[in-house]
Parts: C-alpha cells; sequence; structure tokens
C-alpha cells in the first residue's frame, strides 16, 4: 500500500482538492485501486454545522457522513464512492480518542496529545485504506502548512514517512503569485512554505506549482535550488477553465510515472482518452444552455462565492457535457424578488431554473414567487430539497387556494402560527430538536426511492427502484398529499419504507420536478445524473 500526502502552502483554496483527485484520476487510470481522505483541521466533528458561506458545500456520502465539498471532488475524478473513514476533522479525531479513553481501551494509559492523536490519525488512515483495498490513498490535509491547527496531522505524515520510507510520498501544492505591478511570478511565498514543512521534518517530494500561468525554466531551477527538489519535480499547474483539465494537464510533465518512480514501481502507461474526449467536448461545445440558480449562500459582501452549490454546477456541466451543450449559470439573490416583484421577469430569458437546497426563511418568499413564475410560464425548472418543499408550498398556496401554507420549519424560526404545514418536522426530528441535537442528526445518506409509471422520472431513469442520498428534517405532509394531487402535483417517487415522498411532479409542464434528495451528490463527468439530463435536455429545446 502506497500513501500520498499533499498539503497546501501560502495559501488555501487554491485547488489542493482537485490536485488531488486528479492525481487519484491519473492513477486509477494507470491500472490501480485508489482511495482519497481529506483531512479538515476545524474542531468540528463534521461539517454538517458549518455555514455554506464559509466553509463551502456540504457534501454527503452513501453512508451519510456531512463532510467537506472536496470529498465530492474525489468522488466524481475517481468514480468511487467514498466512507466515513474517508473523512478526518480535528474534533472528530479528538472525540475519537477520548471516547476509546472513557471505554479504558487504551488499558489504563495516560494519553499524551502526541503521539495519541497522530496514531488514531495513522490508524484512521490504514483504516480507510484497507477498507477500500486501496493500492494508493491520497491524504489531503486542509489549509496551509505553518498553520498551528495543522502540526498533528503533519506528524502523523512524519511518523509514516519514518515507519514506511519507501511507502510515503509528499507533494506540496504551493501559489505562485504575479504581482501586477511587478509582472513577475514571485517564488518566496513557496519558499517560505517549504521552509515551514521542513520545520515540521518534511520535505517535499513534488512541488505542483498553482499560477495564473505556467512555470517557466527560470522558476523551476530557483525553486529547486532553493526548495532541495530535482527542477523536473516541479509541475506546473496553470489556471484552467475547467477542473477537468488539471488530470491532462499534469500528464504533460508525466506526473503519474514520476510517482510511480519514486514509489519504486515500474511506469505504466494512463488510459485518459475518455476524459481526453469530456475535456474536447467541455472546450468545444458552441451550443449555450441558460441556467438561472435562485438561491442565497452566494453573496459575501462584494463577492459571490459558488462553494456553496458546486455539485449542483457540476452536475449541470456533466449533463451539458453529454449533449454538447455549454451551460451559462447566472446567479440570481433570492432577496431581489422580495425586493421587488417586477425583477420576476427577467427569469425568462433562462432556458431552465433551479432552486436548490438550503435551511432557514432569509430569502424563501422570493424563491417561492421564483417558483410561481418557473409553473405558470412553463421554463424547465428543478427544485432539490429544500426547493421541492419550497415547491410544494407555493402550489398548494397558488394552486389549491391554501393562503397559509408553510413549512414547520418557518414556523419555528418566525414564531408563525400557520395550523397548514404542507412540510412538517419528520417524526423521529421532534425529540432531536427540542434536545437541541443539531448535528449529524438529520435524514442523511442514501435511501431507496420507488418511482411511479408513466413519470418523467421514471422516464428518466429508466427503472422503477432507486437510491438516492439525503439531507433533511422535514417532508412534505402526507395528510396534504391527496389535495395537491387533485389539483394536478404527481407524486412520483416514494420511499417504500416510511411513504415518504421523495420526487414531486407536475401535469401540464414541459419539465417541473422537485426531488426530496439531492441527486446532484451522485452525479459524475462521465456518467451524468438522470434527472440533471433530462432537466437541460428539456431545457436546451
Amino acid at each position: 500500500m502506497k500513501y500520498i500526502f499533499v498539503a497546501g502552502g501560502v495559501m488555501s483554496g487554491i485547488g489542493k482538492g482537485v490536485a488531488t483527485a486528479s492525481i487519484g484520476r491519473i492513477l486509477k487510470s494507470k491500472g490501480f485501486k485508489v482511495t482519497a481522505i481529506k483531512i479538515d483541521p476545524y474542531i468540528n466533528v463534521d461539517a454538517g454545522t458549518m455555514n455554506p458561506l464559509e466553509h463551502g458545500e456540504v457534501f454527503v456520502t452513501e453512508d451519510g457522513v456531512e463532510c467537506d465539498q472536496d470529498i465530492g471532488n474525489y468522488e466524481r475524478f475517481l468514480d468511487e464512492n467514498i466512507y466515513t473513514d474517508n473523512y478526518m476533522t480535528t474534533g472528530r479525531v479528538y472525540l475519537s480518542v477520548i471516547n476509546r479513553e472513557r471505554n479504558l481501551e487504551y488499558g489504563g494509559e495516560c494519553i499524551s496529545v502526541v503521539p495519541g492523536i497522530p496514531n488514531e490519525v495513522i490508524a484512521t488512515i490504514k483504516r480507510a485504506t484497507k477498507k477500500a483495498k486501496a493500492d494508493f490513498t491520497l491524504i489531503e490535509i486542509g489549509g496551509t502548512v505553518g498553520e498551528y491547527q495543522n502540526l498533528l496531522f503533519l506528524e502523523a505524515a512524519r511518523i509514516m514517512k519514518f515507519q514506511h520510507p519507501e511507502d510515503v510520498l509528499f507533494i506540496l501544492v504551493s501559489y505562485l503569485p504575479i504581482p501586477s505591478m511587478i509582472g513577475e511570478m514571485k517564488t518566496k511565498p513557496t519558499q517560505q512554505a517549504v521552509k515551514n514543512l521542513n520545520e515540521a521534518g518534511l520535505q517535499a517530494d513534488i512541488i505542483l506549482a498553482r499560477a495564473e500561468a505556467e512555470l517557466d525554466i527560470p522558476r523551476k531551477k530557483k525553486l529547486a535550488i532553493y526548495c532541495n527538489i530535482h527542477p523536473n519535480d516541479v509541475i506546473s499547474a496553470p489556471d484552467v477553465k475547467s477542473v477537468y483539465e488539471v488530470p491532462l494537464n499534469f500528464e504533460k510533465e508525466n506526473l503519474g510515472n514520476k510517482i510511480l518512480s519514486k514509489l519504486n514501481l515500474k511506469s505504466r502507461r494512463s488510459k485518459l482518452k475518455e476524459w481526453m474526449k469530456m475535456v474536447k467536448v467541455i472546450k468545444n461545445s458552441p451550443k449555450l444552455v441558460e441556467i438561472g440558480i435562485v438561491g442565497k449562500y452566494f453573496k459575501t459582501g462584494k463577492f459571490t462565492l459558488m462553494d456553496s452549490y458546486i455539485s449542483v454546477i457540476e452536475a449541470i456541466k456533466h449533463a451539458g457535457v453529454f449533449l454538447r451543450r455549454k451551460p451559462k449559470i447566472t446567479w440570481i439573490s433570492s432577496e431581489e424578488f422580495e425586493k421587488d416583484s417586477k425583477s420576476l421577469k427577467n427569469l425568462k430569458k433562462f432556458d431552465g431554473i433551479i432552486i436548490p437546497g438550503g435551511f432557514g426563511n432569509r430569502g424563501v418568499e422570493g424563491k417561492i414567487k421564483a417558483i410561481g413564475y418557473a409553473r405558470l410560464n412553463k421554463i424547465p425548472f428543478l427544485g432539490l430539497c429544500f426547493g421541492m418543499q419550497l415547491s410544494a408550498i407555493e402550489f398548494a398556496r397558488n394552486a389549491c387556494g391554501i393562503k397559509d401554507a408553510t413549512s414547520a420549519e418557518f414556523n419555528l424560526t418566525t414564531g408563525g402560527k400557520s395550523e397548514n404545514k404542507i412540510i412538517d418536522v419528520m417524526p423521529d426530528q421532534k425529540v432531536l430538536l427540542k434536545e437541541r441535537k443539531y448535528g449529524g442528526t438529520m435524514r442523511l445518506g442514501s435511501y431507496n426511492c420507488q418511482l411511479k409509471p408513466n413519470t418523467i422520472s421514471k422516464k428518466a431513469y429508466g427503472k422503477s427502484m432507486i437510491s438516492e442520498r439525503h439531507r433533511h428534517r422535514y417532508e412534505l405532509n402526507n395528510q396534504y398529499r391527496k389535495t395537491l394531487e387533485e389539483h394536478g402535483m404527481v407524486m412520483s417517487g416514494i420511499n417504500p419504507e416510511k411513504d415518504l415522498v421523495e420526487i414531486i411532479e407536475l401535469k401540464n409542464h414541459p419539465f417541473f420536478i422537485g426531488t426530496q434528495f439531492h441527486p446532484e451528490f451522485k452525479s459524475r463527468p462521465l456518467k451524468p445524473h438522470p434527472l440533471f439530463l433530462e432537466f437541460i435536455k428539456v431545457a436546451s429545446r
């Protein structure tokens, strides 16, 4: 078993996750079994309680772990499911050690932070590797080297390197800025990052040099001299328009075989033909399909962030590639429609509209107005989780005449007293909410869904029983199902175990679907999700 640690230098957010996933794709294309692990330095036990504007999207695995969005990158690039042991946080590691100590699993030893915590990290890495039956395990350490909160994870990497020198590789992903007033690519920040890494007892075997432009020979030589590394082991990683180009860029410098050589393995040919075809389509698709995403987790000051909905964006792109369409995505704040209803007419220019997941009552009325506009104007519409719930509320209010239709979630947060809770809290969640147990307690992970015949959903999937990933506390209230159906709503997907509505559709509409689950989590570049595929197909007409 071989282990590759990936850490960042200079600053976060420069693409360590995509770099890690890309290396995984390259190694998989060479015939190896690959898995990947993400380590977050937060005290949070998981990502479930983190603000999407601060941390980005909360990705959910098949077995219901709320984790960092990079787990989504790993799944998309590797086309493999990632499970619970593949995600670590500082809080999760400490909690595991504390629970084991309380259960006398250490036999009465006095447990110190070092080596107690690094040993727990190493044990988790090896457990995940064994479960995945992996030849290669990629371990991404979040944040940057030199940060206090990363020291224990770097110590775990150092111990593993000491114990298995022939089987452990260390890769540093570092940013090389090009200040506009200077016009020259600067290597000093990366030199400093390498120095911080050395202080932790580690030496980078390979440096991935992230920058706006390709790295030139003088810069490679400079990094080689000051970072104690061969020039050939400095890999250029320039900005690209699509993240799916990254594995191909790495292979231009033969990164895959360089990794194999350093781990005493024979060179192998990469098989990335299908990947290359996909990237070619991404670059050369001339026909646009315009999609509007109405949400609230992307405005932060003067900046627009896309990380909160990264899986939705990628799922749209995957379907676009399959249909040879180039998606043009526009971000629309739902609060705009609350301030000015006349601005709803701007939605008419879109080929399709998506309302993604979310929580809380901020921006809700604006989303409901947007849903109503899409329904009445026959604009293809896809509502995801919260988007599905709001679709049911909008339909109940404006098609069924239940004017005070709402969700128990809004009653809870606003002190409202509406009796018509179209969306209600799940029975097993009521006790948890009362006891303020919010972390890791929602309906999480994969559940079955039975599809009704002669529906758009059944047509899209091509089968009757499906399995999709969930993340919610509230559901469509079964007491209102008959009323909604009488006015033209179709309950096209039902969970057979608990009789919960999983998918709603509307009659006499080209495409109006809401899903209680998150289909975006299961979309892959070479295997677009059926619902997104059907949505983009109809929108493209």
